[in-house]
């Protein structure tokens, strides 16, 4: 019995920052907008096609970029409008796709392999993309492939605001054309080699054998091989809302020191933090829990901006236990759990000082992982010697 034809569909919201400007700002559309940090500091999250006509792209550095589009308008970023908008998108795939991954804030992998035995997969596609832009407003577009890196090729060349179905056996086809760096991983860096090697678009790669790309590219030389066939095996991982990362602590005593529960939660929100970015993850939604002697247990969560940074979860875990503590009361547990977890942390607020926030957390967590958790604490989680 012959395995079921797979089709996977990458979906991908076109310039997601800046058209939720441009929605809570109808008199931006049309115009050059950059998503970022101010003129002199910071990199570029995102921007307008109208900025990228002059060369502005994601990650450039905002002083070039306002060189190259000096007339350029600059949004600060609403993360909280991004991160609602995008629920809003989650919410309306996860009701109707039989597994699908959210790759990031913007960004997914749906896979409808076997389905075409019920319905038409492109079909139902085209359908799904006009109602997430009929209900939310927002332009996306899609490709439909055999796998996940043939679709997410297809996505970019179907952008802006459109769609491609690489149909079976056409992958190789397809990819031919490009240019080299269309593939994903061929940066700054492996670009000129490639070109060195005379391999200018995705075709030329198979002008060479695997045993020669190896030679010269070490172990990338083969995988660039079976990409430039449209191969590719990468698996689409459900994604569960509900997954979530949490610690508690059960005192030997119960404890009615103020300034020692609120160390003790600084502590336990720093821990799951760090665990956060070891996962390469953020988290959408934060809640804190307390037990007391008689095992009475409340609990309370808000939703927050996508983040990872100590900074901005520890003053919400406190005004949470604010809100839930009664004052005086013993406290037999206390917990912390982070949820709505999503990938890619770097797309969260690359904004003015966010590369060198997210960089100093680079530094820390690598002296964490060298030295033990402990190594570097927030000073009011260090316990004060006895005089």
């Amino acid at each position: 019995m012959s395995s079921p034809q797979q089709y996977i569909a990458h979906m991908d919201l076109d310039s997601f920052f800046v058209s939720v400007e441009v929605l809570n700002d109808p008199s931006l559309k049309g115009k050059a907008i950059i998503v970022g940090g101010s003129r002199e500091r910071g990199v570029v999250s995102t921007c307008s096609y109208e900025a990228r006509k002059f060369g502005v792209h994601s990650g450039m550095a905002m002083r070039k970029a306002m060189q190259l589009c000096p007339h350029a308008i600059l949004a600060h970023g609403a993360m909280g409008q991004y991160s609602k908008f995008s629920r809003w998108v989650t919410d309306i795939i996860a009701a109707k796709a039989p597994l699908f991954e959210k790759a990031s804030v913007d960004e997914f992998y749906i896979d409808l392999t076997g389905m075409d035995k019920y319905f038409d997969p492109f079909k139902w596609t085209i359908e799904l993309r006009n109602e997430i832009i009929e209900t939310t407003k927002l332009p996306i577009s899609f490709g439909l492939a055999t796998n996940k890196f043939v679709a997410k090729i297809a996505t970019d060349e179907a952008k802006p605001n459109g769609y491609l179905f690489v149909q079976p056996g056409m992958e190789q086809d397809f990819l031919a054309p490009l240019p080299v760096n269309k593939i994903p991983g061929v940066g700054k860096t492996g670009y000129p080699v490639l070109q060195k090697l005379g391999i200018h678009l995705i075709g030329d790669i198979l002008n060479f054998t695997p045993s020669f790309l190896e030679e010269k590219l070490g172990k990338w030389g083969p995988e660039l091989y079976q990409k430039a066939q449209g191969i590719h095996h990468g698996k689409v991982h459900s994604f569960h809302e509900a997954k979530s990362i949490s610690t508690e602590n059960t005192f030997d005593a119960n404890k009615t020191d103020l300034d020692f529960l609120l160390s003790e939660l600084v502590r336990m929100t720093e821990k799951i933090a760090f665990e956060l970015r070891n996962e390469e993850k953020m988290a959408g939604c934060i809640a804190v829990k307390i037990r007391y002697p008689d095992f009475e247990t409340t609990s309370r969560q808000v939703t927050i901006d996508y983040t990872f940074r100590d900074d901005e979860l520890i003053p919400v875990a406190i005004d949470l236990f604010h809100k839930l503590y009664r004052k005086n009361m013993p406290v037999r547990l206390l917990g912390v759990r982070l949820s709505e977890l999503n990938n890619h942390p770097l797309q969260a607020n690359l904004f003015d000082d966010g590369v060198k926030k997210t960089n100093l957390y680079k530094a820390i967590d690598n002296v964490k992982t060298s030295f033990g958790k402990y190594a570097v604490q927030k000073a009011r989680t260090v316990k004060k010697p006895k005089t």
